[in-house]
């Protein structure tokens, strides 16, 4: 269900984690969130590393992090902005960690993703890394957890017809991720 996520990603702050394994889809979903959040009422940042798609109607800056450059001190940059909506592609170190959720409690929606095999992990692996801090409970407003289902191979296949109520779901689903990702 999209409902709950749609609800906390309509509020004008907080912090949203993706979280998974590499190759899960973090950022493919993340994407389908600033489509969604896409209007011309709000100025949306992104900093990736690399920019993965691009995107029309949102600024997107590369962060070159083998060449030096980082995260966090982008995304202080990009506050200075006063942006509605930062993606930050990765948070991976304490700087970005804490600099992202000073950003979420002060007007902006931050966007990230964090890798952390579990919600639960995600939030014990944070506290590892910034200490107990109470903006935490505050701040992070959604954590999604992210898995793809494997392929089959062909001996292993089974038909199936989904019911219209099912395609109709897939179909809402997936009409909000970025055009060139495959449907």
């Amino acid at each position: 269900e999209r409902a709950p996520m749609d609800e906390v990603i309509s509020h004008p702050h907080g912090m949203v984690l993706m979280v998974g394994p590499t190759g899960s889809g973090k950022t493919t979903t993340l994407y389908s969130i600033l489509q969604k959040l896409n209007t011309t009422e709000r100025k949306i940042i992104t900093l990736e590393d690399p920019v993965e798609y691009a995107l029309d109607g949102m600024s997107q800056i590369p962060v070159y992090t083998r060449e030096g450059d980082s995260f966090a001190a982008k995304l202080r940059a990009v506050l200075r902005l006063d942006p509605d909506v930062v993606m930050v592609g990765e948070i991976r170190d304490v700087d970005t960690a804490r600099t992202a959720l000073q950003a979420s409690i002060t007007g902006h929606l931050v966007l990230s993703t964090f890798h952390a095999g579990s919600a639960a992990e995600a939030f014990t692996r944070i506290i590892d890394m910034i200490g107990k801090n109470p903006i935490l409970v505050s701040a992070i407003k959604l954590i999604i957890s992210q898995r793809l289902v494997r392929r089959l191979d062909d001996a292993t296949k089974q038909e199936y017809e989904p019911d219209e109520n099912l395609k109709n779901h897939i179909k809402d689903v997936l009409k909000d991720l970025p055009e060139g990702v495959e449907k």
